[in-house]
């Protein structure tokens, strides 16, 4: 049996060393399965961290909770091979190492992966114009007073987005159909009908007359990003109830598993620049209950065809 672990680490002599006095040691390569699969560590083992089911497949795999494992991750400021060891302590695994270095350190010292897979290509962005595919984008609304919240969807019906070369996405158009407004706190209950009526009726959006609004797209520009964070800053105008106003938002762009460009955005306006004033502190003394607030706050994701 190995004895408990102390030192988190261990280097890639030591590793070695360990091998050559044939000590039994389990390398266990926490990355992504496709990342496995494009080179690993000779005889190590893949199961991932970010499953939901990580340290039950490892459970299942090496029940013995004093099996030596030696975790393979990327190395560096990458912390998924961390991640696992500190899963696996609250486990009740005792000998839990991370190979200094990961994969990345692997490969400078100019050791040998086991059959590594040619990496696919990467996904171009296209250059052009795109439609949307409407079955899979979605926007969102929510308002709120002092104490409460309604929040819903409002269905896209049109649109479009422009890709270049330099941006990659250059502009774009959306068009809201505000006449397919639904209310989902209130669904299926009386009030639901009753604040649509509200919200499309001249107090809110006067959809009789402008059942549209319209948000396009006139500049795209790249930020500095890690994953997961906005990458784009975007200039629009919005128009509503007839009315036009720019607008300034952050948003997140990229492809889809199947190559398709999409984008995501959370964004919020002061419904009064569009002449929205109903419950509104700043045109109205003596509100009380009716109070509203001004702004407004939209999630929409888009997807191309």
């Amino acid at each position: 049996m190995p004895p408990e672990t102390t030192n988190p680490l261990i280097t890639l002599p030591e590793l070695s060393a360990l091998l050559n006095q044939g000590s039994t040691v389990t390398l266990l390569d926490v990355r992504l399965p496709e990342d496995h699969a494009c080179g690993h560590v000779p005889e190590s083992v893949n199961h991932c961290v970010f499953e939901m089911v990580f340290v039950e497949k490892v459970t299942e795999a090496f029940p013995d909770k004093d099996t030596h494992l030696i975790l393979v991750g990327w190395g560096g400021i990458s912390q998924e091979a961390e991640v696992a060891r500190q899963k696996l302590a609250r486990d009740g695994y005792r000998c839990v190492q991370i190979l200094q270095g990961g994969i990345n350190g692997w490969t400078e010292a100019k050791l040998p992966l086991d059959q590594p897979a040619p990496t696919a290509p990467a996904t171009q962005w296209p250059i052009g114009r795109r439609a949307l595919d409407l079955d899979h984008c979605r926007a969102e609304w929510l308002g709120r007073n002092l104490l409460n919240k309604h929040f819903g969807t409002v269905p896209i019906r049109e649109g479009y987005l422009d890709f270049d070369a330099a941006g990659p996405l250059c502009g774009g158009q959306i068009t809201l159909d505000l006449t397919g407004l639904t209310c989902t706190d209130l669904a299926g209950t009386p009030m639901h009908d009753v604040l649509i009526e509200h919200l499309q009726g001249d107090d809110f959006f006067d959809v009789e007359r402008y059942p549209t609004a319209v948000l396009t797209l006139t500049k795209a520009t790249r930020i500095a990003e890690t994953p997961g964070s906005p990458n784009l800053e975007i200039t629009a105008d919005l128009t509503l109830r007839g009315v036009t106003h720019s607008i300034c938002f952050l948003a997140s762009g990229g492809l889809t598993a199947e190559g398709k460009p999409a984008a995501q955005a959370a964004l919020a306006i002061d419904r009064t620049r569009w002449g929205v004033l109903y419950g509104s502190g700043k045109f109205f003394q003596r509100l009380a209950g009716h109070l509203v607030n001004d702004r407004i706050e939209f999630s929409v994701k888009l997807v191309t065809l």
